[in-house]
């Protein structure tokens, strides 16, 4: 009943910029939370941003300072703004979201399918 669908990923030069978007569809009562994880090629997927309905965010290490997260409420699109990319960024970046789909429902983790970045000269 919910989509997460993802877009934005590409090939970019190591110090080169992407936005990620992901937009959330179908049955949605309420987003509790959106954010991301990446998966790099022979490491554990890992969390990168999370941004909660009441406005709190977190970063992992490894991206503060060079990621932002953002969101649109109206339209239930998450984003990541990836600035100075370094080629460790490289990785499948995976969106989620706590939706409820009706007001009796439990808050669900929901994904999407992933788009790849690659940081690469």
């Amino acid at each position: 009943q919910v989509q997460l669908v993802e877009s934005g990923g590409g090939l970019v030069q190591p110090g080169g910029s992407l936005r990620l978007a992901c937009a959330a569809s179908g049955s949605i009562f309420s987003i509790s939370a959106m954010g991301w994880y990446r998966q790099a090629p022979g490491k554990e997927r890992e969390l990168v941003a999370t941004l909660i309905s009441g406005g709190s965010i977190n970063y992992a290490d490894p991206v503060k300072g060079r990621f932002t997260i953002s969101r649109d409420n109206a339209n239930n699109t998450v984003y990541l703004q990836m600035n100075s990319l370094k080629p460790e960024d490289t990785a499948v970046y995976y969106c989620y979201g706590f939706v409820r789909y009706s007001a009796l429902s439990l808050v669900h983790k929901y994904w999407g399918k992933g788009t790849p970045v690659t940081i690469s000269s």
